[in-house]
């Protein structure tokens, strides 16, 4: 089975894809890129498949490197994957900007 058809067969909804094109996404090749989407813009079930395909090592070892996380998805990794919010590169840039705005 080709990397294309196993994410198209792995119960990953198109949903979180919304602005690329699915069908192009190679499993290996996009993986981090996939994880981010999922977990940042998908539902409960895409979740679910997301670990049943990576499997929980596989996510623990990529997600870290993702650029952006939602808080709450931050969150939920860290609990899952028995991780602090500072393992992550999205988490440690975001520390390192400045405030916006000055009190």
């Amino acid at each position: 089975m080709s990397d294309f058809s196993k994410i198209q067969s792995s119960g990953i909804s198109k949903l979180p894809f919304w602005d690329v094109d699915y069908d192009k996404l190679d499993l290996e090749r996009d993986s981090l890129f996939i994880l981010e989407k999922v977990f940042n813009y998908g539902l409960w079930s895409d979740y679910k498949a997301a670990f049943a395909l990576f499997g929980h090592a596989r996510i623990r070892k990529e997600i870290i490197n993702a650029s952006f996380l939602k808080k709450e998805v931050l969150s939920f990794l860290c609990l899952i994957l028995e991780l602090k919010p500072t393992d992550f590169t999205c988490y440690t840039k975001t520390q390192s900007l400045p405030p916006l705005w000055n009190s």
